[in-house]
């Protein structure tokens, strides 16, 4: 299993699971008429395209630049820390089951408040897009919500909500303790490749017995050509976190760059004695 991590420091641990990639396929919604058949269809598209989307996304490598902000009063910012780290996620096949792992390592590490400062750790959140893929897609509610030109390009918007009860990619991980979240949002997506552009995601005031007041997040995709293919990926430009407790308030924005494709290959020599 795969877990990435976003720590709110001295408060709670927040546990993005996107876990073991299998089980039932994608329903989809019953089409009961033609704006039903319309939505199901585009979540068919969106499903498969975030099937092939995890594949290409394991055959890269990126740079990731990380800021973190530390906010006081009227939003302004007290402290913020910049790092960058060579990125890439590995998916495997073991025994006929999917798992995703992320490796993260320091090019640049910031340096650190000699106040000891509590700043925000989050990790994973370019993959939220699992919220379309066939193993999460039953655990939401989804409707269309019209269309917006973004970039000149017409993006149907796609609103989904999380089932309660049902699996989550997200939780909160707190004092031995996991907790489901309750994610709501925006997608916005191709309609003709089901590729996504963008998406929003939030868990409204669902947790604050537990101390969490906001979690609130944004996440950019972008076509990223490849000069030795004629296909074009889809991946993750930037992604925004900002959360808040009664007491403390963080922003962290993840940037990803100069994408390349890499291969490992292996080579056995005999040595003759």
């Amino acid at each position: 299993m795969y877990r990435t991590q976003f720590i709110v420091p001295r408060t709670a641990a927040l546990v993005l699971a996107v876990a073991v990639l299998t089980g039932p396929g994608f329903a989809g919604t019953p089409a009961a008429s033609p704006d039903a058949q319309s939505l199901n269809d585009l979540l068919t598209r969106t499903a498969s395209q975030t099937s092939v989307f995890l594949d290409q996304f394991s055959d890269v490598k990126c740079t990731e630049q990380v800021r973190q902000e530390k906010l006081g009063k009227d939003n302004k910012v007290e402290l913020k820390e910049d790092s960058t780290f060579d990125y890439l996620v590995i998916l495997t096949n073991t025994g006929g089951e999917l798992n995703l792992s992320e490796s993260r390592i320091p090019v640049r590490e910031a340096k650190r408040d000699r106040k000891n400062t509590s700043m925000l750790l989050s990790n994973g959140f370019a993959t939220l897009f699992l919220v379309f893929h066939p193993y999460y897609a039953e655990a939401f509610k989804f409707t269309l919500a019209g269309q917006e030109v973004i970039d000149g390009r017409s993006l149907a918007k796609i609103s989904f909500e999380h089932v309660p009860g049902m699996k989550s990619p997200a939780a909160l991980a707190l004092r031995g303790k996991e907790y489901p979240l309750e994610l709501t949002g925006m997608a916005w997506v191709d309609p003709r490749t089901g590729s996504i552009a963008k998406m929003e995601a939030g868990i409204a005031n669902t947790l604050q017995d537990v101390g969490l007041k906001t979690l609130n997040s944004e996440i950019d995709f972008a076509p990223m050509p490849f000069t030795d293919s004629k296909e074009v990926y889809w991946f993750p430009t930037q992604a925004r976190v900002e959360v808040e407790t009664p007491r403390q308030h963080w922003r962290n924005l993840h940037q990803f760059t100069a994408y390349k494709k890499f291969s490992v290959s292996t080579e056995e020599k005999v040595i003759q004695k």
